[in-house]
């Protein structure tokens, strides 16, 4: 009986832990999901990026009608001036899944003329791993010249659930072994 509570112990550990280093997917917009010029002036994908914490990994994802628009991953420049000539990516299929694969600041445009100064634009920050669950959120960065952006802070509660849950599932998991 001993080592079957050990085998249940240590897979919950296993899962809580993995749980913790998954991914997000997050789409761009929120719920609506909509990558168009936005429906009025003070509305802003920046604005909405910044009540969101991306990590390293997660992805953000772009839903629009392919063939009538596309998404450009753009330098800080090139997103301040709304420049579509070089972009580092170029993306037109729709339904694009961009992983964030750095800290720091990330650039978007709409590839259609006009369209970004309507608008239809996102800057947003990818913390580094080094700020852990309790830290708080990151300071305002200015990035040369340009605007200051910070992420939203991250609630400590729901945080502190899941690291909880698995410093929790260790603990069972140890005594059960021992």
């Amino acid at each position: 009986m001993a080592s079957f509570s050990s085998l249940v112990a240590i897979i919950l550990s296993f899962i809580f832990l993995c749980s913790l280093a998954a991914a997000n997917e997050v789409t761009v917009g929120g719920k609506s999901g909509d990558w168009r010029i936005p429906p009025s002036s003070s509305y802003s994908f920046t604005e909405w990026a910044q009540k969101a914490r991306f990590k390293v990994g997660d992805f953000i994802v772009f839903r629009y009608e392919a063939g009538k628009d596309s998404v450009l991953q753009v330098t800080r420049d090139a997103y301040k001036s709304c420049n579509t000539t070089n972009p580092l990516a170029n993306y037109t299929d729709g339904e694009t899944k961009v992983k964030l694969d750095r800290s720091g600041p990330f650039y978007f445009i709409s590839g259609v003329d006009g369209h970004c100064e309507k608008g239809q634009k996102l800057s947003l920050v990818v913390v580094s791993p080094r700020h852990k669950a309790f830290s708080p959120a990151p300071s305002p960065v200015e990035f040369e010249d340009g605007p200051s952006v910070a992420p939203a802070p991250t609630s400590g509660s729901a945080r502190l659930g899941g690291g909880f849950a698995a410093v929790l599932g260790l603990v069972l998991g140890l005594w059960a072994w021992f």
